[in-house]
């Protein structure tokens, strides 16, 4: 059984959740507040940098798979016919 003083914790607890809820709800405003959206020129270059660099990765692993398919390849062959 809890005792006396943990009880009197979690009831203060408890009733300070209202208070607690309608401070984070109020933070939240004001954080909202100073939030702007993107300019349409923001948008282009980030999209510019994200497209440009997807490109740089695909280019990347299609030639590190190429090594890598050519390489086992190479093993494969390898050990067929030396055993």
């Amino acid at each position: 059984m809890a005792t006396m003083t943990e009880q009197n914790a979690l009831v203060t607890t408890v009733k300070s959740w209202p208070d607690r809820i309608k401070v984070f709800y109020n933070d939240v405003r004001t954080e909202m507040r100073k939030v702007t959206a993107p300019t349409w020129k923001e948008v282009q270059a980030t999209t510019t940098v994200v497209v440009i660099t997807v490109f740089i990765f695909a280019v990347y692993f299609a030639v590190i798979d190429y090594f890598i398919q050519h390489g086992v390849s190479y093993l494969f062959n390898y050990f067929k016919i030396h055993s």
